[in-house]
């Protein structure tokens, strides 16, 4: 069906996750199914805006129906938590010259959205939810970071002491590890732990981004973009 976007469900027990096969980053969560493929719906034109210069030909469909669930999976702990955690079948598969390429615009265009996001957001004080929380700009910053290099060991890559929090210096080594892996297969943990494929490291990495460009989007009093889709 023309315009159609296969999409996989990581269904937990008490959340769910929606996410886009072909396009790692888009992957929003709901209570249930029908929610979680109402938000990644809503999100399609954020998503837009992300990818707008890097060429990949990405259009939000115009209706929800143009979403077809090809996949279920059963989600976990970390699912109910927040976040996604369980690859679709199609993640196991190698990845090309045509993907690496691809996956490497797309985790730029994903740095370029949160970095857009802190210039927007830098002197301002953020929105907190009705209680008060919230992380400020700096500590979304340092958690994304941080996160990032986690999940590079989960491919077997990691940085010098000297690089540790340098964000600069953590996306160059995603790119190499990405290239690395992409060619050569991922090393087996050292204590038998779990790893990622290459495809997932992209997923959850663009996801995880893109989840905190969004947030600081929605919580920098003024920005028009930061409506909550």
């Amino acid at each position: 069906m023309a315009g159609k976007i296969d999409v996989y469900v990581e269904q937990g027990s008490k959340l769910t996750f929606a996410g886009a096969i072909e396009w790692p980053g888009w992957c929003r969560s709901g209570k249930d199914e029908a929610a979680a493929l109402e938000a990644l719906f809503a999100y399609g034109p954020r998503l837009a805006k992300v990818v707008a210069r890097s060429r990949l030909g990405f259009e939000a469909p115009a209706t929800a129906s143009a979403l077809t669930v090809v996949e279920r999976v059963k989600g976990n702990a970390t699912t109910d938590f927040g976040a996604p955690d369980v690859p679709p079948s199609i993640d196991a598969e190698p990845i090309r010259d045509a993907d690496l390429r691809r996956f490497n615009a797309v985790l730029k265009a994903s740095w370029s959205a949160l970095d857009a996001a802190e210039r927007r957001a830098h002197g301002k004080k953020l929105a907190t939810g009705p209680r008060g929380g919230g992380r400020d700009v700096a500590k979304i910053l340092e958690h994304v970071v941080g996160a990032e290099e986690s999940y590079l060991r989960m491919i077997g890559g990691k940085l010098d002491e000297d690089e540790r929090g340098d964000r600069d210096a953590e996306r160059k080594a995603v790119l190499k590890v990405l290239e690395t892996t992409s060619r050569d297969g991922v090393p087996p943990s050292p204590r038998g732990g779990k790893r990622w494929t290459p495809r997932y490291f992209v997923r959850r990495s663009v996801w995880h981004v893109l989840d905190h460009a969004w947030e600081l989007e929605d919580r920098t009093p003024g920005n028009a973009a930061g409506a909550r889709a």
